[in-house]
Protein backbone atom coordinates (compact mmCIF):
# COMPACT_ATOMS: atom_id res chain seq x y z
CA UNK A 1 0.00 0.00 0.00
CA UNK A 2 1.07 3.56 -0.74
CA UNK A 3 0.05 6.57 1.38
CA UNK A 4 0.90 10.21 0.73
CA UNK A 5 -0.32 13.28 2.61
CA UNK A 6 -0.84 16.66 0.92
CA UNK A 7 -1.13 19.86 2.94
CA UNK A 8 -2.48 23.25 1.85
CA UNK A 9 -0.83 25.69 4.24
CA UNK A 10 -3.25 28.53 3.61
CA UNK A 11 -6.32 26.40 4.29
CA UNK A 12 -4.62 24.17 6.88
CA UNK A 13 -6.21 21.34 4.89
CA UNK A 14 -5.03 17.75 4.53
CA UNK A 15 -5.85 15.48 1.60
CA UNK A 16 -4.52 11.98 1.01
CA UNK A 17 -3.54 9.63 -1.79
CA UNK A 18 -3.83 5.92 -1.08
CA UNK A 19 -2.60 3.49 -3.70
CA UNK A 20 -2.60 -0.26 -4.21
CA UNK A 21 0.80 -1.10 -5.58
CA UNK A 22 -0.36 -4.46 -6.88
CA UNK A 23 -3.11 -3.10 -9.12
CA UNK A 24 -1.73 0.40 -9.74
CA UNK A 25 -4.98 2.08 -8.64
CA UNK A 26 -5.14 5.08 -6.32
CA UNK A 27 -7.79 7.15 -4.56
CA UNK A 28 -7.74 10.73 -3.25
CA UNK A 29 -9.49 11.44 0.05
CA UNK A 30 -10.95 14.97 0.33
CA UNK A 31 -9.22 16.39 -2.76
CA UNK A 32 -8.46 20.11 -2.94
CA UNK A 33 -9.53 22.00 -6.03
CA UNK A 34 -6.03 22.16 -7.48
CA UNK A 35 -5.53 18.54 -8.48
CA UNK A 36 -2.12 19.09 -10.09
CA UNK A 37 -0.15 17.67 -7.11
CA UNK A 38 -2.19 14.45 -7.27
CA UNK A 39 -1.68 14.06 -11.00
CA UNK A 40 2.06 14.67 -10.69
CA UNK A 41 2.43 12.23 -7.80
CA UNK A 42 0.37 9.56 -9.54
CA UNK A 43 2.50 9.85 -12.66
CA UNK A 44 5.73 9.73 -10.67
CA UNK A 45 4.66 6.69 -8.62
CA UNK A 46 3.01 4.84 -11.49
CA UNK A 47 -0.60 5.04 -10.29
CA UNK A 48 -3.89 5.53 -12.10
CA UNK A 49 -6.21 7.89 -10.21
CA UNK A 50 -9.19 5.58 -10.19
CA UNK A 51 -11.28 7.28 -7.51
CA UNK A 52 -11.89 10.15 -5.12
CA UNK A 53 -13.85 10.17 -1.87
CA UNK A 54 -15.16 12.89 0.40
CA UNK A 55 -15.88 12.78 4.11
CA UNK A 56 -18.56 15.50 3.81
CA UNK A 57 -19.68 18.54 1.84
CA UNK A 58 -16.88 20.94 2.66
CA UNK A 59 -17.49 24.49 3.89
CA UNK A 60 -13.97 25.91 3.86
CA UNK A 61 -12.59 25.06 0.41
CA UNK A 62 -13.74 24.06 -3.06
CA UNK A 63 -13.48 20.33 -3.63
CA UNK A 64 -11.49 18.85 -6.52
CA UNK A 65 -13.70 15.74 -6.69
CA UNK A 66 -15.72 16.91 -9.69
CA UNK A 67 -12.54 17.93 -11.52
CA UNK A 68 -11.09 14.43 -11.01
CA UNK A 69 -14.31 12.78 -12.16
CA UNK A 70 -15.08 14.92 -15.20
CA UNK A 71 -11.57 15.38 -16.57
CA UNK A 72 -9.79 12.22 -15.38
CA UNK A 73 -12.48 9.56 -15.11
CA UNK A 74 -12.24 9.03 -11.35
CA UNK A 75 -15.16 7.27 -9.67
CA UNK A 76 -16.56 9.28 -6.78
CA UNK A 77 -17.43 7.81 -3.38
CA UNK A 78 -19.74 10.30 -1.65
CA UNK A 79 -21.93 10.33 1.42
CA UNK A 80 -25.57 9.34 1.00
CA UNK A 81 -26.36 10.14 4.63
CA UNK A 82 -28.49 13.07 5.78
CA UNK A 83 -31.74 14.34 4.30
CA UNK A 84 -32.33 15.87 0.87
CA UNK A 85 -30.51 19.05 1.86
CA UNK A 86 -27.29 17.05 2.14
CA UNK A 87 -27.18 15.29 -1.22
CA UNK A 88 -24.67 16.04 -3.96
CA UNK A 89 -26.49 17.55 -6.94
CA UNK A 90 -23.90 17.25 -9.71
CA UNK A 91 -23.33 13.49 -9.86
CA UNK A 92 -25.85 12.54 -12.53
CA UNK A 93 -23.88 11.12 -15.46
CA UNK A 94 -20.75 10.75 -13.32
CA UNK A 95 -19.50 7.37 -12.11
CA UNK A 96 -20.19 7.43 -8.40
CA UNK A 97 -21.37 5.42 -5.39
CA UNK A 98 -23.44 6.74 -2.51
CA UNK A 99 -22.16 5.65 0.88
CA UNK A 100 -23.94 4.96 4.14
CA UNK A 101 -22.60 3.87 7.49
CA UNK A 102 -21.68 0.18 7.41
CA UNK A 103 -20.98 0.05 3.67
CA UNK A 104 -17.53 -0.59 2.25
CA UNK A 105 -15.57 -0.34 -0.98
CA UNK A 106 -12.09 -1.24 -2.19
CA UNK A 107 -9.43 0.37 -4.32
CA UNK A 108 -7.33 -2.52 -5.50
CA UNK A 109 -6.54 -4.50 -2.36
CA UNK A 110 -7.11 -1.58 0.03
CA UNK A 111 -10.47 -1.74 1.78
CA UNK A 112 -12.44 1.19 3.18
CA UNK A 113 -15.21 0.71 5.73
CA UNK A 114 -17.64 3.61 6.08
CA UNK A 115 -18.64 5.00 9.48
CA UNK A 116 -21.46 7.54 9.67
CA UNK A 117 -20.05 10.18 12.01
CA UNK A 118 -22.47 13.16 12.09
CA UNK A 119 -21.93 16.16 14.30
CA UNK A 120 -19.88 18.56 12.25
CA UNK A 121 -22.47 18.05 9.50
CA UNK A 122 -25.36 15.55 9.20
CA UNK A 123 -23.84 13.70 6.23
CA UNK A 124 -20.32 13.39 7.65
CA UNK A 125 -18.66 10.00 7.20
CA UNK A 126 -15.23 8.58 8.06
CA UNK A 127 -13.20 5.92 6.25
CA UNK A 128 -11.58 3.06 8.15
CA UNK A 129 -8.68 1.69 6.08
CA UNK A 130 -7.49 -1.92 6.04
CA UNK A 131 -4.52 -2.96 3.90
CA UNK A 132 -5.80 -6.29 2.62
CA UNK A 133 -3.02 -6.41 0.04
CA UNK A 134 -0.48 -6.33 2.83
CA UNK A 135 -2.17 -9.31 4.47
CA UNK A 136 -3.83 -7.38 7.28
CA UNK A 137 -7.24 -8.27 8.69
CA UNK A 138 -7.30 -5.32 11.09
CA UNK A 139 -7.61 -1.60 10.25
CA UNK A 140 -4.53 0.57 10.01
CA UNK A 141 -6.12 3.98 10.30
CA UNK A 142 -9.16 6.17 9.87
CA UNK A 143 -9.70 9.24 7.68
CA UNK A 144 -11.85 11.42 9.91
CA UNK A 145 -12.36 14.53 7.80
CA UNK A 146 -13.77 17.20 10.12
CA UNK A 147 -14.99 14.67 12.71
CA UNK A 148 -11.93 14.15 14.93
CA UNK A 149 -8.83 16.31 14.72
CA UNK A 150 -5.59 16.06 16.66
CA UNK A 151 -6.62 17.47 20.04
CA UNK A 152 -10.09 18.61 19.00
CA UNK A 153 -13.32 17.68 17.19
CA UNK A 154 -15.27 19.36 14.42
CA UNK A 155 -17.45 22.31 15.28
CA UNK A 156 -21.21 21.72 14.98
CA UNK A 157 -22.26 25.37 14.80
CA UNK A 158 -21.43 26.21 11.17
CA UNK A 159 -24.92 25.44 9.86
CA UNK A 160 -26.42 27.92 12.29
CA UNK A 161 -23.76 30.63 12.13
CA UNK A 162 -22.89 30.44 8.42
CA UNK A 163 -26.12 29.11 6.89
CA UNK A 164 -28.71 30.40 9.35
CA UNK A 165 -30.23 27.03 10.32
CA UNK A 166 -31.60 27.87 13.75
CA UNK A 167 -31.15 25.25 16.46
CA UNK A 168 -28.76 23.14 14.42
CA UNK A 169 -25.77 23.86 16.69
CA UNK A 170 -27.10 21.97 19.70
CA UNK A 171 -28.44 19.14 17.54
CA UNK A 172 -25.05 18.80 15.87
CA UNK A 173 -23.33 18.77 19.27
CA UNK A 174 -25.60 15.93 20.42
CA UNK A 175 -24.81 13.97 17.27
CA UNK A 176 -21.10 14.59 17.77
CA UNK A 177 -21.33 13.18 21.30
CA UNK A 178 -22.91 9.98 19.94
CA UNK A 179 -20.44 9.73 17.04
CA UNK A 180 -17.51 9.90 19.43
CA UNK A 181 -18.81 6.76 21.12
CA UNK A 182 -18.13 4.90 17.85
CA UNK A 183 -14.67 6.39 17.70
CA UNK A 184 -13.85 5.27 21.23
CA UNK A 185 -14.72 1.68 20.31
CA UNK A 186 -11.94 1.53 17.72
CA UNK A 187 -8.66 -0.18 18.66
CA UNK A 188 -6.11 2.16 20.25
CA UNK A 189 -3.52 1.38 17.60
CA UNK A 190 -5.66 2.77 14.74
CA UNK A 191 -4.02 5.86 13.25
CA UNK A 192 -6.03 9.06 12.83
CA UNK A 193 -5.67 11.05 9.61
CA UNK A 194 -7.68 14.31 10.01
CA UNK A 195 -8.94 16.73 7.40
CA UNK A 196 -7.38 19.82 8.97
CA UNK A 197 -4.59 21.02 11.21
CA UNK A 198 -3.86 24.12 13.27
CA UNK A 199 -5.06 27.29 11.58
CA UNK A 200 -8.35 25.92 10.29
CA UNK A 201 -11.60 27.56 11.38
CA UNK A 202 -13.35 24.16 11.42
CA UNK A 203 -12.48 23.76 15.12
CA UNK A 204 -11.23 25.92 17.96
CA UNK A 205 -8.02 24.22 19.15
CA UNK A 206 -6.68 21.97 16.41
CA UNK A 207 -3.22 20.51 16.87
CA UNK A 208 -0.38 21.12 14.42
CA UNK A 209 0.73 17.46 14.37
CA UNK A 210 -0.38 15.86 11.07
CA UNK A 211 -1.61 12.55 12.49
CA UNK A 212 -2.47 10.82 15.74
CA UNK A 213 -3.98 7.57 16.99
CA UNK A 214 -7.26 6.57 18.56
CA UNK A 215 -5.52 5.67 21.81
CA UNK A 216 -3.64 8.95 22.00
CA UNK A 217 -6.80 10.98 21.34
CA UNK A 218 -8.74 9.05 23.97
CA UNK A 219 -6.12 10.06 26.54
CA UNK A 220 -5.47 13.62 25.40
CA UNK A 221 -8.34 15.02 23.35
CA UNK A 222 -10.59 17.07 25.65
CA UNK A 223 -13.73 16.04 23.76
CA UNK A 224 -13.16 12.32 24.29
CA UNK A 225 -12.63 12.68 28.03
CA UNK A 226 -16.01 14.24 28.83
CA UNK A 227 -18.63 11.62 29.72
CA UNK A 228 -21.61 13.87 30.49
CA UNK A 229 -23.54 14.94 27.39
CA UNK A 230 -24.68 18.33 28.70
CA UNK A 231 -21.17 19.24 29.81
CA UNK A 232 -19.84 18.15 26.42
CA UNK A 233 -22.38 20.25 24.50
CA UNK A 234 -21.69 23.34 26.58
CA UNK A 235 -17.92 23.08 26.15
CA UNK A 236 -18.08 22.22 22.45
CA UNK A 237 -20.28 25.19 21.58
CA UNK A 238 -18.47 27.75 23.74
CA UNK A 239 -15.56 29.73 22.38
CA UNK A 240 -15.98 28.73 18.73
CA UNK A 241 -14.54 31.45 16.47
CA UNK A 242 -16.87 33.28 14.12
CA UNK A 243 -16.84 31.45 10.76
CA UNK A 244 -15.77 33.44 7.69
CA UNK A 245 -18.78 34.39 5.54
CA UNK A 246 -17.41 32.48 2.56
CA UNK A 247 -18.18 29.20 4.36
CA UNK A 248 -21.84 29.43 3.36
CA UNK A 249 -20.81 29.91 -0.27
CA UNK A 250 -18.50 26.88 -0.16
CA UNK A 251 -21.38 24.64 0.99
CA UNK A 252 -23.48 25.79 -1.98
CA UNK A 253 -20.65 25.36 -4.48
CA UNK A 254 -19.61 21.91 -3.30
CA UNK A 255 -23.20 20.69 -3.10
CA UNK A 256 -24.21 21.96 -6.54
CA UNK A 257 -20.84 21.15 -8.07
CA UNK A 258 -17.98 23.61 -8.61
CA UNK A 259 -17.25 24.87 -12.10
CA UNK A 260 -14.45 23.05 -13.88
CA UNK A 261 -11.31 25.17 -13.91
CA UNK A 262 -10.74 27.10 -17.09
CA UNK A 263 -7.45 26.55 -18.89
CA UNK A 264 -7.49 30.05 -20.38
CA UNK A 265 -4.80 32.46 -19.25
CA UNK A 266 -5.69 35.51 -17.18
CA UNK A 267 -4.69 38.79 -18.92
CA UNK A 268 -1.73 40.65 -17.47
CA UNK A 269 -1.77 44.46 -17.43
CA UNK A 270 1.54 46.18 -17.92
CA UNK A 271 0.36 49.61 -19.11
CA UNK A 272 -0.81 52.39 -16.83
CA UNK A 273 -3.45 53.64 -19.28
CA UNK A 274 -5.22 50.28 -19.24
CA UNK A 275 -5.00 50.26 -15.46
CA UNK A 276 -6.72 53.64 -15.24
CA UNK A 277 -9.54 52.41 -17.49
CA UNK A 278 -10.19 49.42 -15.23
CA UNK A 279 -10.32 51.61 -12.13
CA UNK A 280 -13.52 53.20 -13.48
CA UNK A 281 -15.38 49.88 -13.18
CA UNK A 282 -17.59 49.83 -10.08
CA UNK A 283 -18.19 46.09 -10.43
CA UNK A 284 -14.56 45.22 -9.82
CA UNK A 285 -12.53 44.81 -6.62
CA UNK A 286 -8.89 45.85 -6.90
CA UNK A 287 -6.41 43.93 -4.76
CA UNK A 288 -2.79 44.75 -4.03
CA UNK A 289 -1.23 41.46 -2.88
CA UNK A 290 2.18 42.90 -2.03
CA UNK A 291 3.55 42.97 1.50
CA UNK A 292 1.92 45.50 3.83
CA UNK A 293 5.10 47.58 4.01
CA UNK A 294 5.24 47.98 0.22
CA UNK A 295 1.56 48.90 0.07
CA UNK A 296 1.98 51.46 2.87
CA UNK A 297 4.91 53.09 1.07
CA UNK A 298 2.84 53.72 -2.05
CA UNK A 299 -0.08 52.04 -3.77
CA UNK A 300 -2.56 52.80 -6.53
CA UNK A 301 -5.59 54.61 -5.19
CA UNK A 302 -8.61 52.31 -5.01
CA UNK A 303 -6.67 49.11 -4.32
CA UNK A 304 -7.14 47.24 -1.04
CA UNK A 305 -4.25 45.37 0.52
CA UNK A 306 -4.43 41.60 0.96
CA UNK A 307 -0.79 40.56 1.39
CA UNK A 308 -0.10 37.16 -0.10
CA UNK A 309 0.90 35.20 3.00
CA UNK A 310 -0.55 32.52 5.28
CA UNK A 311 -3.68 34.52 6.07
CA UNK A 312 -4.38 35.63 2.47
CA UNK A 313 -7.04 33.01 1.68
CA UNK A 314 -8.88 33.41 4.97
CA UNK A 315 -9.19 37.18 4.69
CA UNK A 316 -10.02 37.04 1.00
CA UNK A 317 -13.01 34.96 2.08
CA UNK A 318 -13.95 37.61 4.64
CA UNK A 319 -13.69 40.79 2.59
CA UNK A 320 -14.16 39.94 -1.11
CA UNK A 321 -17.46 39.84 -2.98
CA UNK A 322 -18.26 36.78 -5.11
CA UNK A 323 -20.43 38.97 -7.35
CA UNK A 324 -17.54 41.18 -8.44
CA UNK A 325 -14.61 40.70 -10.81
CA UNK A 326 -11.14 40.80 -9.30
CA UNK A 327 -8.04 42.61 -10.52
CA UNK A 328 -4.92 41.65 -8.60
CA UNK A 329 -1.57 43.41 -8.46
CA UNK A 330 1.09 40.77 -7.75
CA UNK A 331 4.27 39.16 -8.98
CA UNK A 332 3.06 35.76 -7.68
CA UNK A 333 0.28 35.26 -10.19
CA UNK A 334 0.08 31.46 -10.17
CA UNK A 335 0.07 31.14 -6.38
CA UNK A 336 -2.46 33.95 -5.88
CA UNK A 337 -4.75 32.51 -8.55
CA UNK A 338 -4.59 29.07 -6.91
CA UNK A 339 -5.41 30.55 -3.49
CA UNK A 340 -8.40 32.53 -4.78
CA UNK A 341 -9.78 29.63 -6.80
CA UNK A 342 -9.40 27.30 -3.81
CA UNK A 343 -12.32 29.15 -2.20
CA UNK A 344 -14.31 29.78 -5.36
CA UNK A 345 -13.12 33.21 -6.52
CA UNK A 346 -12.96 32.40 -10.22
CA UNK A 347 -13.76 35.86 -11.58
CA UNK A 348 -10.16 37.02 -11.87
CA UNK A 349 -10.39 39.55 -14.69
CA UNK A 350 -6.72 40.51 -14.80
CA UNK A 351 -3.39 40.63 -13.05
CA UNK A 352 -1.35 43.81 -12.79
CA UNK A 353 2.42 43.86 -12.87
CA UNK A 354 3.83 45.70 -9.82
CA UNK A 355 6.04 47.71 -12.19
CA UNK A 356 2.92 49.62 -13.24
CA UNK A 357 3.21 51.55 -9.97
CA UNK A 358 6.60 52.99 -10.86
CA UNK A 359 6.08 53.43 -14.62
CA UNK A 360 5.56 57.16 -15.12
CA UNK A 361 4.62 59.88 -12.69
CA UNK A 362 0.88 60.28 -13.19
CA UNK A 363 -0.37 57.37 -11.09
CA UNK A 364 -2.56 58.49 -8.14
CA UNK A 365 -0.43 56.83 -5.46
CA UNK A 366 -1.15 57.03 -1.75
CA UNK A 367 0.15 55.44 1.43
CA UNK A 368 -0.02 55.43 5.20
CA UNK A 369 2.33 55.52 8.18
CA UNK A 370 3.09 52.50 10.34
CA UNK A 371 4.40 53.60 13.74
CA UNK A 372 5.51 51.58 16.80
CA UNK A 373 2.98 51.56 19.60
CA UNK A 374 5.40 53.24 21.99
CA UNK A 375 5.29 56.47 19.97
CA UNK A 376 1.49 56.62 20.07
CA UNK A 377 0.53 55.89 23.67
CA UNK A 378 0.67 59.44 25.03
CA UNK A 379 -1.13 61.09 22.06
CA UNK A 380 -3.78 58.35 22.24
CA UNK A 381 -4.27 58.99 25.96
CA UNK A 382 -4.79 62.66 25.19
CA UNK A 383 -7.59 61.88 22.73
CA UNK A 384 -5.72 62.92 19.59
CA UNK A 385 -6.80 59.79 17.67
CA UNK A 386 -9.95 57.87 16.85
CA UNK A 387 -8.73 54.38 17.81
CA UNK A 388 -10.02 51.39 15.82
CA UNK A 389 -9.47 47.88 17.18
CA UNK A 390 -10.05 45.27 14.43
CA UNK A 391 -9.47 42.13 16.53
CA UNK A 392 -12.17 39.54 17.16
CA UNK A 393 -14.71 39.62 19.99
CA UNK A 394 -12.81 37.34 22.36
CA UNK A 395 -9.58 39.32 21.95
CA UNK A 396 -11.48 42.52 22.68
CA UNK A 397 -13.03 41.04 25.82
CA UNK A 398 -9.62 39.88 27.02
CA UNK A 399 -8.37 43.46 27.03
CA UNK A 400 -8.47 46.61 24.92
CA UNK A 401 -7.27 50.20 24.89
CA UNK A 402 -9.61 52.51 26.82
CA UNK A 403 -11.66 54.63 24.44
CA UNK A 404 -11.04 52.38 21.45
CA UNK A 405 -13.82 51.50 19.00
CA UNK A 406 -14.27 47.80 18.25
CA UNK A 407 -14.81 47.14 14.54
CA UNK A 408 -13.69 43.54 13.80
CA UNK A 409 -11.87 43.32 10.47
CA UNK A 410 -14.41 40.95 8.94
CA UNK A 411 -17.19 43.46 9.68
CA UNK A 412 -15.31 46.71 9.18
CA UNK A 413 -17.35 47.62 6.10
CA UNK A 414 -20.49 47.60 8.26
CA UNK A 415 -19.07 50.36 10.51
CA UNK A 416 -17.74 52.83 7.95
CA UNK A 417 -20.51 55.32 8.75
CA UNK A 418 -19.23 55.41 12.34
CA UNK A 419 -15.68 56.37 11.34
CA UNK A 420 -14.98 60.14 11.28
CA UNK A 421 -13.19 61.59 8.26
CA UNK A 422 -12.11 64.73 10.09
CA UNK A 423 -10.01 62.95 12.72
CA UNK A 424 -6.77 60.99 12.51
CA UNK A 425 -7.37 57.25 12.79
CA UNK A 426 -5.24 54.86 14.79
CA UNK A 427 -5.77 51.28 13.53
CA UNK A 428 -4.51 48.27 15.48
CA UNK A 429 -4.94 44.51 15.94
CA UNK A 430 -2.92 41.99 17.94
CA UNK A 431 0.36 42.19 16.02
CA UNK A 432 -0.14 44.49 13.03
CA UNK A 433 -1.12 42.07 10.22
CA UNK A 434 -4.91 42.48 10.33
CA UNK A 435 -4.68 46.22 10.96
CA UNK A 436 -2.63 46.55 7.76
CA UNK A 437 -5.49 44.96 5.82
CA UNK A 438 -7.96 47.21 7.64
CA UNK A 439 -5.89 50.28 6.76
CA UNK A 440 -6.09 49.39 3.08
CA UNK A 441 -9.86 48.88 3.27
CA UNK A 442 -10.28 52.23 5.00
CA UNK A 443 -8.13 54.01 2.43
CA UNK A 444 -10.07 52.44 -0.45
CA UNK A 445 -13.19 53.96 1.16
CA UNK A 446 -11.73 57.46 1.38
CA UNK A 447 -10.19 57.44 4.87
CA UNK A 448 -6.67 58.68 4.16
CA UNK A 449 -5.70 60.22 7.49
CA UNK A 450 -4.65 57.11 9.39
CA UNK A 451 -1.78 55.37 11.15
CA UNK A 452 -1.28 51.61 11.44
CA UNK A 453 0.09 50.48 14.82
CA UNK A 454 3.15 48.32 14.29
CA UNK A 455 3.22 45.42 16.69
CA UNK A 456 -0.42 45.97 17.65
CA UNK A 457 -1.73 45.67 21.17
CA UNK A 458 0.98 43.15 22.04
CA UNK A 459 3.58 45.90 21.75
CA UNK A 460 1.19 48.40 23.35
CA UNK A 461 1.07 46.27 26.51
CA UNK A 462 4.85 45.96 26.53
CA UNK A 463 5.04 49.76 26.62
CA UNK A 464 2.80 49.79 29.73
CA UNK A 465 -0.24 51.10 27.93
CA UNK A 466 -3.49 50.76 29.92
CA UNK A 467 -5.65 47.77 29.02
CA UNK A 468 -9.35 47.64 29.83
CA UNK A 469 -11.02 44.27 30.38
CA UNK A 470 -14.49 43.33 29.13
Amino acid sequence: MYLRTFFDEQLAQYSYMIGCQRTGEAIIIDPARDITPYLETAKKEGFHLAAAAETHIHADFVSGARELAENHGAKLYLSDEGNADWKYQYVEGISHQGLKGGSSFSIGNVQFEVLHTPGHTPESISFLLTDKGGGSEVPMGIFTGDFVFVGDVGRPDLLEKAAGQQGSSEQGAKEMFESLKKFKELPDYVLVWPGHGAGSACGKSLGAVPQSSVGYEKKNNWALKIKDQEEFIEKLLSGQPEPPPYFAMMKKINKAGPDLLSQSKTPVITEKERMQQLLQNNHTTFIDARAAEEYANGHIKGFINLPYNKIFTNWAGWVLDYEKDLVVLTDQKSSVKHALQSIGFDRIAAFVEPDVISNGEDAPLEGYASIPAGELIEPAKNGEYFIIDVRNDQEWEDGHIPGAHHFPLGHLDEHLDEVPKDQKLLVHCQSGARSAIASGLLMANGFNNLINVKGGIAEWKEQNGPIQKG
